[in-house]
Order: structure tokens, then C-alpha cells, then sequence
């Protein structure tokens, strides 16, 4: 009875959330708003998610976000050093294709978020059996160093948490 009331607990308590932080303003109103939302939402949609799972570790969450978080901050300041202060022609872009271990559509998801939130680099697409990921950085002097980092640093917590 809870599963189809609540198809996606997460969604819901994300959209509620993410309603209440775009409202600025804890009302008894808005927070009714909220839950409506956090309810229909998941339960219009769950139709279009067939076979999806939750999360095999959700406690990593956390450690994931705040990662990434610092992982944004520390880029912020390398992007405004190699643009202030890198010659042009010292710049070295280069496109890099991840092979992915993860297989579920979410997890692929958060991935390609994750590497284009951080700056000076851009998930630009996903190949067609959903294998590779197909990324842009801005200075990858060596790309099979990024490659590595991308795989360790990101795709393997992602995968713990998914799978």
C-alpha cells in the first residue's frame, strides 16, 4: 500500500525539498504545496520508470554530494587561474571517451551531471548502447589522467551507491 502511495520516497522528499528552497519561505501553505507535489509528481510518472531500483548504499549519498561540492569549488578556481593567467596556446582541450561500468539510466545520469557541474569539463554525449560517455575538458594536458579520475574518483562511488 506505502510502495503505491509512494513510488519514489527519494523523489518525493527531493521535490519537497527543492519546492520549499524555490518558495524562500517556510508556510504551512507551502509545505502543504510541497507534499502534493512530492506526491502527484511520482505517482503521474512512475509509469515511465519501469524496473527502476532505489539505492543499494543511500548512506553515500552524502559523502558523494559534499565530494563534489568541493570537487565545483577546487575547479572554480583552476578554470579562473588557466583563464586569467594560461597562454592560449598552453591550453591543451581534449576529448576523452569514458567507459562506463554503470549501467543503470540514473546512475549514468549523475555521472554526466557531476562532470559537467564541474568546471572545464562537459559531458557531451552518451554513445547509442549507453557504454561510453563522451566528454570535453578545457585543459587535459594528460587525458588519461582525467579518464582515471572520472573512473575512480566518481563512477566508482556512483556505482556503490546504484548497484
Amino acid at each position: 500500500m506505502i510502495r503505491r502511495l509512494l513510488p519514489h520516497p527519494w523523489l518525493s522528499v527531493t521535490l519537497i525539498l527543492v519546492w520549499m528552497a524555490l518558495v524562500n519561505r517556510w508556510a504551512v501553505g507551502s509545505l502543504v504545496f510541497a507534499a502534493i507535489i512530492g506526491l502527484v509528481v511520482p505517482l503521474i510518472t512512475a509509469p515511465y520508470w519501469p524496473g527502476a531500483g532505489g539505492y543499494s548504499k543511500p548512506q553515500r549519498i552524502p559523502a558523494y554530494l559534499l565530494m563534489v561540492i568541493w570537487d565545483i569549488a577546487k575547479a572554480n578556481f583552476t578554470v579562473a587561474r588557466i583563464v586569467l593567467f594560461m597562454p592560449r596556446r598552453a591550453l591543451r582541450p581534449a576529448w576523452i571517451a569514458v567507459p562506463l561500468d554503470l549501467r543503470r539510466p540514473e546512475a549514468i545520469t549523475a555521472l554526466a551531471a557531476t562532470i559537467t557541474l564541474t568546471p572545464g569539463t562537459v559531458s557531451c554525449d552518451l554513445s547509442e548502447d549507453g557504454r561510453a560517455l563522451l566528454v570535453h575538458a578545457m585543459h587535459a594536458p594528460d587525458p588519461d589522467a582525467v579518464l582515471d579520475e572520472i573512473k575512480t574518483r566518481y563512477e566508482a562511488r556512483l556505482k556503490e551507491i546504484f548497484e
